[in-house]
């Protein structure tokens, strides 16, 4: 394991929510890594805080990467209404935000051939 991807590993686990958040940004692009996957799964459904879900399913949705995207499907199949609104409003930043978005809806696209059905419902969620 890198050094980075432990430091977030740690960060994750913080009582403070800022380092919550700078975890789930900096492990967003080691979502295919089982540890980090996982991780990022508690981050984005956290319940102390709706910033650490929304800013990690925005880092996430900035990744694009299918992994990346299965992991807010996945999030959104468990959510409770409210946190599927702030992964929602975390996905629609990033679309909308500044820079360079991979193609999420493509992303999407593969998903819809997962072979959990909540995974294929919530992707195609998460494109329209």
């Amino acid at each position: 394991m890198t050094s980075g991807l432990e430091a977030a590993l740690a960060e994750a686990s913080s009582p403070l929510w800022t380092q919550r958040v700078r975890a789930g940004r900096d492990l967003a692009s080691f979502a295919d890594v089982p540890e980090a996957a996982e991780t990022l799964a508690g981050l984005l459904l956290d319940v102390e805080n709706t910033a650490v879900t929304r800013q990690t399913a925005e880092a996430l949705a900035r990744v694009g990467t299918v992994a990346a995207i299965r992991l807010i499907a996945l999030a959104v199949a468990e959510a409770d209404d409210n946190q599927a609104d702030w992964l929602q409003t975390g996905v629609h930043d990033a679309l909308v935000g500044p820079g360079v978005v991979p193609d999420v809806a493509a992303a999407c696209g593969k998903l819809a051939r997962d072979p959990e059905e909540a995974v294929r419902r919530d992707a195609a969620d998460i494109s329209a």
